[in-house]
Formats: structure tokens, C-alpha cells, sequence
């Protein structure tokens, strides 16, 4: 059996790895020079970056599970931190909420009850709240936006601005007056809700590449697949025939807006078109600042507390201390904001405003910064929006991508799934047409 996968990001390589361990043999053909989609390392001013800072946390057992099979090691290329969210700039106190080591549901309740800058009343109206999530099993009655799930359950005040709010943000890219209330509701049951593990901070020691991607390409070759960079995929035809090859069937993993081009040439996925044509889409901005190698933060990972009518970014995360890479600090901009509308010189100077602000320091001189802009970085994540299923109306035919995944925002952990779900599902055919 013969398999093409169209795409060569973090959901085709999961569908090519998956299909290669069952002795699949299977071709990769991806459009860029690189692999890894959205979530990749770049070249920039000389220096080796990431196109975004991602945030991996203990939950995403199935990305853990396939970085292992490749050879990935997480342990060694990820580092695992108990959960902690520190706003030194909050107002009117500071805040900050540690998990401790205990088991759940100990550790929630004990880190909630610690946590400094929210009232008692405050916390113990944030365990309800996350009591009365677990006792419904996480399932809303009627999606609503999360803005309306906390005004619901009374979360308002600090642990709103700092706990809730920012979680959906980072989560969904989406802000929590547009964010589907049950999907994060989804985010909180395998976070929050889960074991304590899967609340860890697994952030990235190594660049995006060597998480994944090139240890993935290195398990598909070594399985007698291939992988074809710098391959533009225009068509696949009725019959599977990609770039004058034949295959058995093929996985489309391509963004949302792509995919939706695609299945509008074929009657049969035509449906599917009209839906993802009516997707909107989310922008991430990732600034990354040098400074003097003993330029550090207090932890690897720090919030950012506006001071005024709007913040320009949300966190701050220290290179130096995650990577090596001594000095250099990436902040990043989630969804729509601010942000947008400045030009790269005035987004830096006012980044480095609100870091010396909630560190109440002045910051030494920059000596270098990269902006990179996804201006549609993730499809925004709203109440009831509707999402494809992995198998397509024309037999043979499936769908990769955070999107399909339809429990989960766009994550890696979802794009990661819904390649695992595609290439199990073509397996499951080809077993019954034996």
C-alpha cells in the first residue's frame, strides 16, 4: 500500500509516522524548503529561530508519544515545569499561582488557595467554578463564548485577568469574547482537570525542528518513505495519481484555507469547501529581543500585565534559561490586537516598555530584534463553529490539521491527533478490503 501526504507540517508528519510504523510505505510532498508547517525554525539575521515560541504541556500525551517513536527524546529536548503563571506587573498586587507537586485534584485546590494577588473569595469561587465544569463532564449545555461562561459563574477580578483570560488566549488565539466557551471547557477537563502531570509547562529546550520534524523525516526514510521538499502538490486526481505517481489514497494536510481550494474542485467534497470557506483566522506575532547575555527574567516564563487601554503583548519567555541562547527573549502577541497596527520599530519600543514596567527596571540596551508576523496563524476558534471530519466524502480521500480535530483548538497537540486519526482510519480500511 501506497499512501501521499500532501503537507509537510506537524499533522502530515504525525499521519506519516503513524502509517510508516504499520509498514505503510508513504510519500511526504511538501511546498516549502522545510518541514514543519506553522511550527518550524527559521533563519533570521544569521541566527536560528523559531517562527513562533509554542508551548507544549503534559497533556499532549499523543505529541509526547510520537516524539518518542521517532527518537525524539522529550525529556532531554523539552523542559518540564510545574505549571506557573507570574504577572509581577498585576494591579493592584502582583500575581502569581504555582501547582505544587500533589496529586490532583490536591494540587489545583492547594495551588489555587496559595496563589498571591487574588482574594479568598476569588479562589474559592475559581474551585467552584472548575467543580461545577468537572461534575458536567466538561459539556456544555448550549457553546457560548468565554466571556459569557465566566460572567455565568461569577469569575471576575483578578483571577480573570490573570488566570482565565490569558489561559483561553494562549489556548484558543482567540480573545474570550469571541472563544468557543466549550472548547476551552475541553482545554481545562485535559489541563486543569487532569492528572497533575498534564498540568507541566513543557517548553522547548531545542528548536521547533529537532522536536519533531527532522527526527519524524529521519523514521519515514528509514520505513522506505520518502519526503519531497520544495514539491508543489496542484492536484490529485481520481484515480490518486500525485506528481505522475499512483497511490492507494492520500491525506490532505494542509491549512484550512488551502484545504478548502482543494476539495472545491471535487463535487463530492464540495460541502466541506463551503464550510472551511467560511473560516476566519487569528494572527501570532513573536518579537525576539537581544540583549547582553546577562540580560535574564526572574522565571522562564513571565506574563505581561497592561498598564494601559491595551496590551501590546501577553508573555515573555527567556531564551537563555529554555535554550541556551543567553540574553535573547521572545515575547508573544496572541490573536488580534494592538499590536497589529504598528510597525516593527514602535511594537518593539513598546514591548520593552511594558517588560520594564512589570519588572519595575530599566532594561539595558537591544542589541538586535526579529518580529515575525502570521498574519493567520490559527483559525479562529468560535462558539459552535463546525468542523470537517477526517474522512472526506470521496473515498480515500482524508483530512490532517489542527482543525479537524474537533475536541481541541489549534494546537499541535490537535494537529498531531488528527494525523494519527487519518492514518488510522485508512488502515482500518485497507484491513477490511483484505
Amino acid at each position: 500500500m501506497r499512501v501521499a501526504i500532501v503537507g509537510g507540517g506537524w499533522a502530515g508528519l504525525s499521519a506519516a509516522v503513524e502509517l510508516s510504523r504499520a509498514g505503510v510505505r508513504v510519500t511526504v510532498f511538501e511546498a516549502a524548503k522545510q518541514l514543519g508547517g506553522r511550527a518550524r525554525s527559521v533563519d533570521a539575521q544569521g541566527r536560528r529561530l523559531d517562527n513562533g515560541q509554542h508551548i507544549l504541556v503534559g497533556a499532549y500525551r499523543e505529541t509526547l508519544r510520537l516524539m518518542k517513536e521517532v527518537g525524539a527524546d522529550p525529556d532531554r529536548l523539552l523542559r518540564r515545569l510545574p505549571l506557573e503563571i507570574c504577572f509581577p506587573g498585576g494591579q493592584p498586587a502582583p500575581f502569581r499561582l504555582r501547582l505544587p507537586r500533589l496529586p490532583a485534584p490536591w494540587h489545583l485546590a492547594a495551588g489555587l488557595l496559595a496563589s498571591r494577588g487574588a482574594s479568598l473569595a476569588e479562589k474559592l469561587s475559581a474551585a467552584r467554578f472548575m467543580r461545577i465544569l468537572q461534575g458536567t463532564g466538561y459539556r456544555l449545555n448550549e457553546d457560548c463564548t468565554v466571556a459569557t461562561l465566566l460572567d455565568r459563574h461569577g469569575q471576575h477580578g483578578t483571577l480573570r485577568r490573570y488566570l482565565w483570560q490569558p489561559l483561553c488566549l494562549a489556548a484558543l488565539n482567540t480573545a474570550p469574547d469571541q472563544a468557543s466557551a466549550q472548547i476551552f471547557a475541553h482545554t481545562l477537563r485535559d489541563s486543569l482537570g487532569g492528572e497533575r502531570a498534564a498540568t507541566d509547562l513543557l517548553l522547548p529546550a531545542a528548536d521547533l525542528d529537532r522536536l519533531f520534524p527532522a527526527a519524524a523525516a529521519d523514521f519515514i526514510s528509514a520505513g522506505g518513505g520518502e519526503i519531497r521538499l520544495s514539491t508543489r502538490v496542484d492536484a490529485i486526481d481520481g484515480g490518486f495519481t500525485v506528481a505522475g505517481e499512483h497511490f492507494d489514497a492520500a491525506v490532505l494536510a494542509v491549512a484550512p484555507q488551502h484545504a478548502a481550494t482543494w476539495l472545491a474542485r471535487d463535487e463530492a467534497t464540495m460541502a466541506g469547501a463551503r464550510l472551511l470557506a467560511e473560516y476566519h483566522f487569528e494572527p501570532i506575532g513573536t518579537v525576539y529581543c537581544g540583549y547582553p547575555p546577562q540580560v535574564r527574567l526572574p522565571f522562564p516564563m513571565l506574563g505581561l500585565a497592561a498598564h494601559g487601554s491595551e496590551p501590546l503583548g501577553q508573555w515573555v519567555f527567556d531564551r537563555g534559561a529554555l535554550c541556551g541562547t543567553a540574553g535573547v527573549l521572545a515575547f508573544v502577541l496572541s490573536g488580534r490586537g494592538a499590536w497589529e497596527r504598528l510597525d516593527n520599530q514602535t511594537l518593539v519600543a513598546g514591548l520593552q516598555e511594558e517588560l520594564a514596567a512589570a519588572l519595575r527596571t530599566r532594561l539595558p540596551p537591544l542589541v538586535w530584534h526579529q518580529v515575525i508576523r502570521e498574519r493567520r496563524a490559527t483559525f479562529s476558534c468560535r462558539p459552535s463553529l463546525p468542523r470537517p471530519a477526517a474522512r472526506t466524502a470521496r473515498a480515500g480521500l482524508w483530512l490532517a490539521g489542527d482543525y479537524v480535530c474537533a475536541e481541541y483548538p489549534a494546537t499541535l497537540e490537535a494537529a498531531v491527533r488528527s494525523g494519527v486519526a487519518a492514518a488510522r482510519g485508512i488502515l482500518l480500511d485497507w484491513r477490511r478490503a483484505q
